[in-house]
């Protein structure tokens, strides 16, 4: 695999051009464990030491400003020990600043890596963060980081306006093909947000490069996404969340493997088989995770090992393998029940595949290409509206 040594974030951008895109800026920084330099220290402590700048204030998305926390755990509010910087959490009580905390900062800077999969709630902490900054009339800063999937894979439906939620707010695909900064650009217009919008891109970054093609060090962005191979399986077995099967959390292999105490894997594997899914291969075995769902219990299941990356769909793979156990263990297997990521009522597997359809598919057993059919032209049309705003080649 060709790696470019030369790829930037925008981050080091700036940092190399002496931060003066910030122009003796007081800043409040969105930021989390992922926000480091090409030193890998992080980029706040970078920016507190600068004398043409005044870093004010922290504010952390879920999994808090070290990614300590687990899913869905409430972050706290508090302050960096070695800084004294007050750390104010962006997941808890409050999923957006209130315009007073941001009153007394000139620019509200965004640096975090994100997957690239609409599920991931980092981005929706940066959206938010925007409509408080056009409210407040303060101009908001994305420095960019590259998709670690790559700028041209897109995959699944777009999300229906009823099934809005912090898993998602606004109509993209499961897989979008776009960086932070792009999407900000893309719903700050047609959202019409209004936000004083200003981006950092990425330097040598291209829109077929996979992360590992960057040369960029991977910082594990949450604590179950330690590995590249999770990125590119969790648009699919992030599903499992919302349900009573084990997404692998509590193992070493998060969202790649899946299974329950009463699945036989061989049964399964067999059929899965059926579909000949693209780009993926299925190892059946047993595991035992130590926290979270069937903690302690030996469950089987199934390893997702992924051969072929460009043609890999995770998101109907994710669903195929939803709708084989169902069928399997109509008795066992049960949706899980809200609450689920703030909220109340609908769902967890409908506010994660952005309708209600998908459900209704795996509970009633209807073809593949009934499901399937409008994704395509979903995506194309998502293209279409994005084209404007998107940074790379």
């Amino acid at each position: 695999m060709k790696r470019n040594r030369h790829v930037l974030s925008g981050f080091e951008v700036s940092r190399t051009n002496g931060f003066r895109e910030f122009n003796g800026s007081r800043i409040g920084l969105v930021a989390n464990h992922t926000s480091v330099g090409a030193d890998l220290l992080p980029s706040f402590y970078h920016l507190i030491s600068s004398s043409d700048l005044k870093l004010v204030r922290l504010f952390s998305p879920e999994h808090g400003l070290w990614g300590t926390a687990q899913d869905q755990e409430q972050v706290k509010t508090e302050r960096d020990p070695r800084t004294g910087l007050e750390i104010v959490s962006l997941y808890g009580q409050q999923l957006a600043p209130s315009e007073e905390m941001i009153a007394d900062c000139d620019l509200i800077v965004f640096d975090i890596q994100d997957i690239g999969v609409r599920y991931y709630t980092f981005v929706y902490t940066m959206l938010l963060t925007m409509k408080v900054c056009a409210a407040a009339s303060k101009p908001f800063m994305v420095l960019d980081r590259p998709n670690p999937l790559g700028g041209l894979k897109r995959e699944g439906n777009l999300l229906e306006p009823a099934f809005r939620s912090f898993v998602g707010l606004y109509p993209l695909p499961v897989v979008h093909g776009l960086t932070v900064a792009e999407l900000a650009l893309f719903i700050n217009e047609t959202e019409q947000i209004r936000c004083q919008l200003q981006v950092v891109p990425c330097q040598g970054w291209h829109r077929d490069m996979l992360y590992e093609q960057t040369g960029l060090t991977w910082v594990p962005p949450s604590p179950n996404m330690p590995a590249l191979t999770t990125a590119h399986v969790y648009a699919g077995s992030c599903l499992f969340e919302a349900t009573n099967v084990s997404e692998g959390r509590g193992t070493t292999l998060p969202f790649e493997l899946i299974g329950a105490p009463w699945i036989d894997p061989f049964e399964w594997l067999e059929a899965l088989n059926y579909y000949r899914l693209e780009g993926v291969r299925f190892r059946p075995l047993y595991f035992r995770p130590l926290t979270n769902k069937h903690a302690g219990l030996t469950c089987g299941g199934l390893q997702i090992h992924v051969l072929d990356r460009p043609n890999f769909q995770a998101y109907l793979t994710g669903i195929v393998m939803l709708k084989t156990l169902f069928a399997l263990y109509p008795k066992r297997c049960a949706w899980k029940q809200p609450p689920y990521e703030f909220e109340q009522h609908k769902l967890p597997i409908d506010i994660l595949c952005g309708n209600e359809a998908i459900r209704l598919w795996i509970e009633q057993g209807q073809f593949l290409s009934e499901l399937s059919s409008t994704w395509p032209d979903q995506v194309r049309s998502f293209e279409n509206r994005i084209a404007p705003f998107l940074l790379y080649s």
